[in-house]
């Protein structure tokens, strides 16, 4: 028969044996784990330098369609000034004496019109005198 002493010793060695198998597992399912962790990293170190290359390859790609941006945009920005300056002289080419014209024969208008010679217009109201400058409107 086993004394007080000796059963402690047993429960306390089987406890131990016991601890040290879970334990072991645990470290065997570790071990597992790191190594198929491992292998994912490997594969994308392998994966990592072509997908690198491959971005390399599309950011040189999309900088060389962007400097083709870049001298189209230029040249946009040159033909929109030009297409400014031609408005701006025909602007002063055809509106200036269009506009004068256009003043001209209103007052042959109101001057047939205004036949009786008072320097009134046919409303009633009295007309205004013309510079005596001699500039005219500009």
């Amino acid at each position: 028969m086993l004394t007080g002493g000796q059963l402690a010793g047993l429960i306390v060695a089987v406890f131990w044996a016991v601890l040290v198998a879970f334990i072991s597992l645990t470290l065997l399912k570790l071990s597992r784990l790191l190594g198929e962790a491992g292998d994912v990293v490997r594969e994308l170190g392998d994966q990592a330098a072509p997908l690198m290359d491959d971005m390399a390859r599309t950011v040189k790609r999309a900088n060389e369609q962007l400097g083709r941006t870049d001298v189209i945009t230029k040249q946009v920005a040159g033909v929109t000034q030009n297409v400014s300056a031609v408005t701006t002289v025909m602007t002063s080419v055809v509106g200036g004496p269009l506009v004068k014209a256009a003043a001209f024969s209103y007052g042959v208008r109101k001057a047939l019109r205004n036949g009786d010679g008072d320097g009134r217009a046919a409303s009633g109201r009295p007309q205004l005198q013309a510079r005596s400058t001699g500039k005219g409107r500009r």
